[in-house]
């Protein structure tokens, strides 16, 4: 004898107790093989009550795609309960992909026209979320006549409807203009509210109905008056005000209607001024309704005092207990602070206080709006408590607020004293978390500061001997070291009392770091570098304890400290009366702005570019172009070139900067250039391609990724993924930094080695990933087939 069907209680009981997966989906295969059975065997008794069990069934995620013919069965049935149960399956079961999706046309149109309201409630409902393009062309007529006449109940769903209806078609929105004209007499806040939706989605929709319903602003801001002043009513308020929910359409509505509208606005304000100062806050409702307030003041063309309400509405925000209304503030003020940064600086205190908030979303978002907030006139004291926020804050935060410190230093600097120092209290407290180009910015603005110099060696030699393990502040302070060492030595600063330091104690301490298992390749290379140097300025046995060291390098295990170690203990070996000469200070380099054609010369004729500066500061005379060209050989015996003295070249002026570029030029022969194309462009990042291919492999093309950032804040985790067709190999380089500075800041830079060995047309792919300063994620993917003949041919 079969087993009996389930009934759905006790199905839901039985597939709640089973033990494991497995035997509950043994439970659901064997009741959907019923199920199916009792469909093919058109069973109409039982057709709810199986749909019923299987719609159960497809809402813990099992198939349930046989049950859509039946769903349309019962949608045509004539017994409520039945057609209930077949537009619950049809809303489940069926989308515009399915074909079975073109049947429910006819069996809602039927409905739709049906004489009991919750047939038509049904067919609305229905409409509305599963409707296509063909369905609501083909229906509008009947959702804008049930919008017109009939029972309020199923008024308000075609209002609704048609508001799905305009959002999805807006060539109909014709066939409803009328209709919102109509319906804003209503007396009925529902259909009233969805009549606002309606007439908002139609004017976002077609400038045509926007220019339309201007001439309505007078009748909104009399209904918003009047929800304003309402009493209470019990259908409709909600925490003692008056229909909330009306109130915030219609400010919307407002928003939409008075932007880039002059009339508009002013018929507008002094509702809004009302709305602004007559909303309770003490509970939620209220908040809702001045935020919305304020979304709307900021839309329009609306008077500065009115906006400086709007600013203050965000600042009473602040001081709200809730943390998402906080954090609602602090974002929307960071949105405004570009249109009003005045009024927005009068709640910089409140600002900086919400960085103590425990949250961690409102402690970002803070953060950034602080860093926004800094200026000439306060770069002192805001920085002074974003120093304190650094030493305590999450590690998470730290790179965004040191990056941001550094940003404010550099552009509001009061002098460049302050300016080293507020750098250094960030390398001693967040070393380890600041930008790519800390360390270069920081050796650049002391080499230009010369009045400063003793002042500088003195703080990082101090900020050494307490800690060598925030790498970027060990790196500039050994080269400060190895640069100004002998004001060490000498004890000279102005700035502050004079220590003289103990050269056997400075040595010591630049062997503590290289020998530091904190260090890194690149900080043993500046101590290495700074012991050189030192050594010029010492005698006697610290020379000897120097070359000590360097040569223990000799043999190091990372190539580029082995290189430098090998150089350097050839010029205490061989070239000793050449050390002092070659390990003379650094001359201060230019630090020009980015450009893109500066880019481009900087990119392509590097070489070009230094052939005159040397040309410059070469000396004619006869007597020292033999001494330069005596030292060039010195110097080229050191690199391992010959050792006998080249032939003597034609008196031409500058013999030995000729045979010196000449040797450059065996060494690497000019590229060819390739014109500059933009890859990307979106969000204020900008992408740029500048492409060479050398003349001795033709089929390598060499692709240099630029990106900058047009917006004032950085953009942290940028990440370029490059992906080509089988037939071309590439190989993508690290990237010079992962957040793109601001607006004004140096651009970070990639390089793309592309093999083509059949010349074929270059395709490429890229996918970007990077973080917005408002937090939210950004990944796209571009494909470039665009690239020009003469990177492939």
């Amino acid at each position: 004898m079969p087993e009996a069907p389930l009934t759905l209680p006790v199905l839901i009981r039985t597939i709640r107790s089973a033990r494991t997966q497995a035997e509950e989906r043994e439970l659901v295969q064997r009741e959907s093989a019923k199920i199916r059975g009792a469909f093919r065997g058109d069973e109409a008794d039982t057709r709810a009550s199986n749909l019923a069990k299987l719609l159960y069934i497809h809402i813990l995620g099992y198939p349930a795609h046989f049950g859509q013919m039946e769903s349309l069965k019962l949608m045509a049935s004539h017994r409520f309960h039945e057609k209930r149960i077949g537009y619950l399956g049809a809303a489940l079961l069926l989308d515009e992909k399915q074909d079975t999706h073109l049947l429910l046309t006819n069996s809602i149109k039927n409905d739709l026209l049906h004489p009991t309201a919750w047939v038509q409630g049904l067919a609305l409902s229905t409409l509305g979320s599963l409707g296509s393009v063909a369905m609501f062309r083909d229906l509008a007529g009947e959702v804008e006549q049930l919008a017109r006449v009939g029972q309020p109940s199923v008024r308000r769903k075609a209002v609704v409807c048609a508001v799905h209806v305009v959002r999805k078609v807006p060539d109909l929105i014709d066939v409803f203009t009328r209709l919102g004209e109509q319906l804003l007499t209503e007396q009925n806040t529902g259909i009233l509210h969805g009549a606002v939706m309606l007439i908002s989605e139609m004017c976002e929709q077609s400038p045509q109905a926007l220019d339309r319903f201007c001439k309505f602003v007078p009748q909104l801001v009399g209904l918003l008056r009047n929800l304003v002043v309402a009493g209470y009513s019990p259908e409709h308020s909600i925490s003692g005000i008056s229909n909330p929910f009306l109130q915030v359409q219609i400010l919307r509505l407002l928003r939409i209607l008075g932007k880039d509208n002059e009339d508009a606005s002013d018929a507008m304000n002094d509702s809004l001024a009302q709305v602004a100062t007559n909303t309770e806050t003490t509970r939620n409702v209220g908040n809702a309704i001045l935020y919305e307030t304020v979304l709307t003041i900021m839309g329009i063309r609306s008077t500065s005092g009115l906006r400086v309400l709007a600013i203050n509405i965000l600042g009473r925000f602040l001081l709200n207990k809730d943390r998402n209304i906080r954090y609602v503030a602090l974002t929307s003020l960071q949105k405004l602070l570009q249109e009003e940064n005045s009024a927005v600086q009068r709640h910089r205190a409140t600002v900086l206080e919400c960085l103590a908030d425990p949250d961690p979303t409102v402690k970002r978002r803070a953060l950034q709006l602080s860093l926004a907030l800094v200026s000439g006139s306060n770069v002192r004291t805001t920085t002074k408590e974003l120093l304190v926020f650094l030493e305590t804050c999450a590690p998470e935060l730290k790179s965004d607020c040191a990056s941001g410190i550094f940003l404010a230093a550099e552009k509001f600097a009061p002098s460049k004293r302050w300016h080293i120092d507020t750098i250094l209290q960030v390398l001693t407290m967040a070393g380890s978390y600041v930008r790519d180009d800390a360390v270069p910015n920081l050796i650049h603005l002391i080499g230009g500061a010369k009045e400063l110099h003793g002042y500088a060696v003195q703080q990082l030699y101090k900020a050494l001997t307490q800690d060598i393990s925030q790498q970027p502040l060990v790196q500039v302070a050994t080269w400060c070291i190895g640069e100004y060492g002998n004001l060490l030595l000498d004890g000279s600063c102005e700035e502050v009392e004079p220590t003289q330091a103990d050269p056997e104690e400075m040595v010591s301490m630049l062997e503590r770091v290289l020998q530091s298992h904190l260090s890194l390749p690149g900080t043993r290379a500046y101590a290495l570098t700074a012991l050189m140097k030192l050594g010029t300025r010492l005698q006697g046995s610290d020379i000897n304890r120097i070359r000590s060291l360097v040569s223990i390098y000799c043999s190091c295990h990372d190539v580029e400290l082995q290189q430098r170690a090998v150089e350097y203990n050839a010029l205490f070996r061989k070239y000793d009366h050449l050390r002092a000469s070659v390990l003379e200070k650094m001359p201060l380099v230019d630090k020009s702005g980015y450009t893109e054609e500066g880019s481009e010369k900087e990119q392509n004729g590097r070489e070009a570019a230094d052939a005159p500066r040397i040309l410059e500061v070469a000396p004619a005379p006869s007597d020292v172009q033999q001494q330069d060209s005596g030292q060039v050989s010195d110097l080229l015996d050191l690199l391992g070139g010959p050792a006998d003295p080249p032939p003597a070249q034609p008196s031409t002026g500058t013999p030995a900067v000729e045979s010196f570029l000449d040797f450059l030029g065996d060494l690497k022969a000019p590229a060819s250039a390739i014109a500059r194309m933009v890859a990307y462009e979106q969000d204020g990042l900008l992408v740029e391609f500048s492409m060479d291919r050398p003349p001795l492999e033709p089929t390598l093309l060499l692709i240099t990724a630029t990106v900058s950032n047009r917006t004032p804040h950085d953009v942290a985790g940028f990440c370029l993924q490059v992906a080509v067709p089988k037939s071309f190999q590439v190989e993508l380089l690290a990237p010079s930094g992962s957040t793109v500075p601001g607006q004004g800041g140096p651009p970070i830079t990639q390089l793309i080695r592309v093999l083509n060995p059949k010349k074929l047309p270059l395709r490429m792919r890229l996918r970007l990933a990077y973080t917005l300063p408002s937090g939210a994620l950004v990944q796209q993917i571009k494909e470039i087939n665009s690239f020009p003949e003469a990177a492939w041919k």
